[in-house]
């Protein structure tokens, strides 16, 4: 079974030629952090993920994390001291504020970081995941005290942090939890409720775990209006950062999972925990989706990483497998199967739809960098709302593309494919949960539809449009089909909108990857009279974004019809 090697070149690319690097680094929020190191950064990263954390994810889904009679989880051999590597080169730490100890790059450089991290370990990656997610709404929301008390622990990753959400009756329904918050005398409240589907909220690889946790205090309103954000440690920690007691927060059981299994997903009881309210009462839902795009991104980031290691594990496959024979080989030889077209077809499939999900999440990651930190308002608007359009095209789209991706892995491995024996299947056991956490597809594309669409009178949509014009015929037909798709979904709103909208961010997701593919062509095209030493590279990524375009992108104008429908096509 193959391991997995840093796509350095491919990432670079994708950095530079389609999500801008070059620009993000003359802006002043980025003059003084170091961009022009960035490819050192990005090898160093790749080395770790590549001799380090890539060797623990065999093992880390034959034996998972186990929780012991005592309540604490154990994590698989190895985890602690990859762990232990990742924090000691701050890489939790990429993107956040330096005055808690971040570096400060942009968050398009942490994404192309924490791909290679989540190539190499999916379940190991999803730890640090979480600590961002926790840092987030803290940074956001919280009191001085409170930020210098936690952050600078969350961002060097010497404590992780995870988020207390989800209960038994409220999944995608939020406003329909009931864990409560009751105020002390001291300022603290103490919280009591069970929590589910936590991922990482117990485990042996650092001395504290910061919780941040959604309830209810007395007397709240119903719904999510009545939500409140909370910061419930592991451990209590005192005004000087010492940490001290067990918090009545613990693991009473471990989910057990199609995959990612060494990824502890935790049943997590608080009874009395003591908490710390973050900002006021009943903020806790504005509170979380400070964090909320961020995590939507990153999930879209596991089906892009998972796509990448598949597609490496199949193709090193391929060109070792021997079965049949070409027509123009002697008989009783066998050949590699790579050289039958119809494995190459797969292949090339599989490596153009990772190319076009890096490149739309990396266009995704680099507006929102813009979108904080232009200096210019109107950019920063423009920006900003390019983000919010395409977060859930990112999730959605590109977490399905990770889940055809890995089965199409599968598929090129044949029979042997079906065994657990070559880790084919673990690629597509592990991609199968992104489609459905941090909002299933489904809501995606029902934001998509209900709130993105219509942002700005569709103006968002319609400059996406206009910039993706007259690159390649094919992206045409696409973007005009887009274009009619979306004003039927504007004249039928309701439950016929509803019942588009899935094939309607497909279509969306299909066409934004061919933009980002028709860019390719045209980039590799000229840059490969201009730097014949990478020839073979430029040829490889032309004949990759030509069989998108040609062979991938027509399928997004056929699902016109799917879109405008209607509900009454539901029975």
């Amino acid at each position: 079974m193959s391991t997995y090697t840093a796509p350095l070149d491919d990432i670079s690319f994708a950095l530079r030629h389609i999500a801008g690097l070059d620009e993000l680094a003359l802006l002043p929020a980025w003059a003084d952090v170091g961009l022009d190191h960035t490819e050192d950064l990005l090898a160093e990263a790749g080395r770790l993920a590549t001799e380090v954390i890539a060797p623990t994810n065999r093992i880390g889904d034959q034996t998972g994390s186990a929780l012991n009679d005592a309540g604490d989880v154990i994590t698989p051999e190895g985890f602690a001291p990859a762990y232990q590597q990742f924090i000691n080169g701050g890489w939790t730490g990429v993107s956040a504020d330096p005055e808690y100890g971040g570096a400060g790059f942009p968050l398009v450089v942490d994404v192309a970081i924490q791909e290679m991290i989540t190539s190499a370990n999916m379940a190991f990656s999803l730890c640090p995941m979480l600590s961002q997610s926790a840092i987030g709404p803290i940074s956001a929301h919280s009191s001085d005290e409170q930020k210098h008390r936690w952050l600078p622990q969350l961002i060097s990753g010497t404590w992780t942090g995870t988020m207390l959400l989800t209960e038994p009756q409220a999944g995608s329904d939020v406003g329909a939890l009931t864990s409560r918050a009751e105020p002390q005398a001291d300022g603290t409240y103490r919280l009591w409720g069970q929590k589910i589907f936590i991922t990482w909220g117990e485990h042996d690889m650092t001395n504290n775990i910061v919780h941040c946790v959604l309830a209810r205090t007395p007397g709240a309103p119903v719904g999510t209006r009545g939500i409140s954000l909370f910061i419930v440690p592991k451990f209590l920690v005192d005004q000087n950062g010492a940490v001290g007691e067990r918090n009545a927060v613990r693991c009473i059981g471990l989910e057990h999972k199609v995959g990612i299994h060494a990824s502890p997903t935790c049943v997590m009881e608080l009874d009395g925990a003591v908490g710390e309210l973050v900002g006021e009462e009943h903020q806790g839902m504005p509170q979380m989706f400070t964090m909320m795009n961020k995590a939507r991104l990153l999930v879209g980031l596991e089906g892009l990483a998972v796509a990448e290691r598949a597609y490496q594990q199949a193709a090193e496959f391929a060109a070792e497998r021997r079965q049949g024979r070409r027509p123009d080989t002697e008989s009783g030889t066998q050949t590699p199967i790579v050289e039958h077209p119809d494995v190459r077809r797969m292949l090339l499939d599989m490596r153009a739809r990772t190319e076009a999900m890096r490149g739309l999440l990396y266009l995704n990651a680099a507006a929102s960098d813009r979108g904080a930190r232009h200096p210019d308002p109107q950019q920063r608007q423009h920006a900003r709302q390019r983000a919010e359009l395409l977060t859930p095209v990112s999730k959605a789209w590109c977490s399905d593309q990770g889940v055809e991706v890995a089965s199409l892995g599968i598929q090129v491995h044949g029979g042997m494919g079906f065994v657990e024996e070559t880790g084919a299947a673990q690629h597509w056991r592990d991609s199968r949960i992104a489609p459905i956490y941090e909002g299933t597809n489904g809501i995606q594309a029902i934001d998509l539809v209900g709130r993105k669409l219509p942002m700005d009178d569709g103006a968002p949509l319609s400059a996406l449009l206009e910039e993706m014009t007259g690159l390649d015929k094919n992206l045409d037909q696409a973007v005009g089909a887009i274009a009619e798709a979306a004003r039927w979904l504007g004249e039928h709103p309701g439950d016929d909108a509803l019942a588009g909208a899935t094939p309607f961010l497909e279509m969306l997701g299909l066409t934004v990857g061919g933009w980002v593919m028709a860019r390719s062509w045209d980039t590799a095209g000229r840059l490969e009279a201009a730097e014949p030493q990478q020839a073979d590279f430029w040829r490889a990524k032309r004949v990759s974004s030509r069989f998108y375009l040609d062979q991938i992108l027509p399928t997004a104008p056929a699902l016109l019809p799917a879109v405008t429908s209607g509900a009454s096509a539901l029975g």
